[in-house]
């Protein structure tokens, strides 16, 4: 069964940093795509980022050049590291799979969740 366990989350003033990290195991495939979504009161859950077996990434506008996902797979851990960071971006973070190939931007297409870390941003 796989799992999937988020960590790093705080909180932190604008214009600062975080690096959440989401420890997966269990997986019995490696046709599968990780992603990070996000949710903030009154919002739909958005996909931040995303990134494919070979390597491949996304991310959402609202995101894009500042954070970065990455992975270690000797350590099973995917990551993002979040700089410049907005109140906008206050939000519970999550990652997700999806069993198969696309790194698809509807919640939906993903089965395996993480619980959430929460990251909040203010002064």
């Amino acid at each position: 069964q796989v799992q999937l366990v988020e960590s790093g989350g705080g909180l932190v003033q604008p214009g600062g940093s975080l690096r959440l990290s989401c420890v997966t195991s269990g997986f019995t495939s490696d046709n599968y795509v990780i992603a990070w979504f996000r949710q903030a009161p009154g919002k739909e859950r958005e996909r931040v980022s995303c990134m494919k077996r070979d390597g491949r990434t996304y991310y959402a506008d609202s995101v894009q050049g500042r954070f970065t996902i990455s992975r270690d797979n000797a350590k099973n851990t995917v990551y993002l590291q979040m700089n410049s960071l907005k109140p906008e971006d206050t939000a519970v973070y999550y990652c997700a799979t999806h069993i198969g190939g696309l790194c698809f931007t509807a919640a939906s297409q993903y089965r395996d969740w993480g619980q959430g870390t929460q990251v909040t941003v203010s002064s």
